[in-house]
């Protein structure tokens, strides 16, 4: 594969949508790119599970006849892009396994709603991208697909449970994809793996699960190495639905507008070093609180440091998602989907088999209202919300090394969910919260910031998380792969 196949494959989607105005690059021309660098760089990595080649190249000849008949600039802006998507997320006609070897040749009549908006402008579908079976797992490794892993060190995590997405933006395997996110699936991967990643507001993108239509915390959302590809994606896949309950009834937003000329000059930024939730990496700790003071310091924001008082992570965790897994897997069980031996492998079954219908219902109503107030005070003075993203950088992959235990010495809670203490309250929340990279420990692995606002201020969030990226890009860096 050559250099510049290379820097085509690297490019973002706002930049491929520029030269596809230009007439200076082809979607064939990106389609090749993207798909050589997959050949070259997939099989080290083990980001996508599926991967649509074929399709792929007749969608760009497609998009390539359209560019010569019209206007390009009358196109949708991602029109001719190439797009993957999590194999947790419905593509008629296309493999979606959920990362279970009992659907490893399920392959599904419908698209899941963030594709059906993607593929209704034009985007390509490129693949499928790795998960953990089901998405239960705070890391991307399945008995299907193996480990995936992460492009800036490949013995350790790219995340989950969307780890196949942003291993394959760290890699250069797609300029966007998409991701979902309950806890941190979408934000633990970006820190990861040095990507950026949405986790949007509830509603926001329509979440029409059969199963879990009144769940109202997991939410599908945009991933990419630019906040200006995230909302290109935004733009494009908001608005109602009537199968999401929860949908919010705003549509025709474009996210990516004021982007370029986004400030934090005036922005009132709260700031937590951990969410009252430690311990927390001496690295992570120190490259994140050098990004807030040099904020701080250069930018025209005030930062003020608050106290969040929070339930506690481990019990609020496994109150809450214990019974939901439980019950998707018992009913996996009985409809033939999976066998004994596949609900042997989660930890979930006992646990929810211990937990009472009154500690559901007390973590449901009372700890999700604690969680909610604690964030809606901070929002009644402050902008936006500003912490790291993870307690520490990416670790040795636990499948062979097993979850670590403690952090710099200090004994972590519990080890399962400790990559996800710093982001799961905010998604319970339902408020919109995004991670971009922060800067690198000095092993040189990314460390993520989040961002969040209240409700409905996703355009916030984007316009907060643009300016620090203008202030102090990232892009640049690439892993050595």
């Amino acid at each position: 594969m050559s250099a510049m196949h290379d820097e085509v494959a690297y490019l973002s989607a706002t930049e491929i949508a520029a030269a596809y105005r230009d007439r200076t690059l082809s979607p064939v021309e990106v389609i090749d790119a993207v798909l050589d660098r997959i050949d070259a760089v997939n099989p080290v990595v083990n980001a996508y599970l599926t991967v649509t080649a074929a399709s792929a190249r007749e969608g760009a000849l497609a998009a390539e006849r359209a560019f010569a008949a019209a206007d390009p600039g009358a196109l949708p802006p991602l029109f001719g892009v190439p797009v993957s998507v999590k194999d947790l997320e419905e593509t008629a006609g296309v493999r979606t396994t959920y990362g279970s070897v009992s659907f490893r040749d399920h392959v599904p009549d419908t698209d899941a709603p963030i594709w059906a908006r993607l593929k209704g402008v034009g985007a390509i579908l490129i693949g499928k991208t790795a998960t953990p079976e089901f998405g239960n797992g705070v890391t991307t490794e399945s008995e299907l697909s193996g480990i995936t892993r992460n492009p800036w060190d490949l013995d350790r995590s790219a995340g989950g449970s969307s780890g196949g997405a942003a291993s394959a933006l760290a890699a250069g395997l797609g300029p966007i994809a998409t991701g979902s996110d309950g806890g941190g699936s979408i934000r633990v991967p970006a820190s990861y793996c040095g990507v950026v990643g949405l986790k949007p507001s509830a509603g926001r993108i329509p979440f029409n699960d059969q199963r879990q239509a009144w769940e109202a915390v997991t939410t599908t959302g945009p991933m990419a190495r630019t906040v200006s590809d995230v909302a290109m994606v935004l733009s494009a896949t908001h608005g109602p639905d009537p199968w999401d309950p929860y949908a919010l009834l705003e549509s025709g937003i474009d996210f990516t507008e004021g982007l370029d000329r986004a400030s934090l000059s005036g922005l009132r930024i709260a700031y937590s070093p951990d969410l009252g939730r430690g311990p927390i990496a001496t690295e992570t700790a120190r490259v994140v609180r050098n990004l807030i003071d040099r904020i701080d310091r250069d930018n025209g924001g005030t930062v003020k440091e608050v106290d969040i008082q929070l339930p506690d992570p481990v019990d609020y965790f496994w109150s809450y998602w214990s019974p939901i897994i439980a019950l998707e897997i018992v009913d996996d069980l009985l409809d033939g989907r999976i066998d004994d031996a596949a609900r042997a492998k989660y930890e979930v079954i006992p646990r929810a088999e211990r937990a009472s219908s009154l500690d559901y219902a007390k973590t449901f109503l009372t700890a999700r209202t604690q969680i909610h107030h604690a964030f809606a005070r901070i929002f009644l003075d402050h902008d936006v919300l500003m912490w790291p993203t993870t307690s520490a950088p990416a670790y040795l992959h636990p499948g062979v090394h097993g979850y670590p235990t403690e952090i710099d010495g200090r004994p972590v809670a519990d080890p399962l969910i400790e990559n996800q203490i710093l982001t799961e309250a905010i998604a319970h929340a339902g408020y919109p919260a995004i991670s971009i990279p922060a800067g690198f420990t000095a092993d040189g692995l990314p460390v993520g910031l989040q961002i969040a606002a209240g409700h409905g201020k996703d355009a916030l969030v984007l316009k907060a998380a643009a300016a620090v990226e203008a202030a102090y890009p990232w892009v640049q860096h690439r892993p050595m792969i």
